[in-house]
């Protein structure tokens, strides 16, 4: 990808900035894609709407003993941090 810079009148602009708003999108991202169109350089399969298949990877390092009482999700940084000081005692003691 290369990176440009290009100058666009208050409408034009507007419209850009518009769309990208309501389709919650850069405004970079319109402008290539709209110039990928109208140049005929668009690739289809990149723009295809994603489905549930493609995010086979969501829940590959799920714990499948989860504890009950304990809210991972919510104190990760927590759990994480308690995890690497106790392989650190780990380490220290084998030392």
């Amino acid at each position: 990808m290369k990176r440009t810079q290009i100058q666009l009148d208050e409408a034009t602009y507007e419209a850009v900035r518009r769309k990208a708003f309501e389709q919650g999108r850069s405004m970079a991202s319109v402008v290539r894609e709209t110039l990928a169109e109208a140049l005929g350089t668009a690739d289809k399969s990149r723009h295809r709407k994603l489905t549930i298949e493609d995010f086979t990877f969501i829940g590959m390092g799920r714990d499948p003993h989860p504890p009950r009482d304990v809210p991972v999700s919510v104190d990760h940084d927590k759990w994480y941090a308690e995890a690497i000081a106790s392989r650190w005692e780990d380490e220290r003691a084998k030392s």
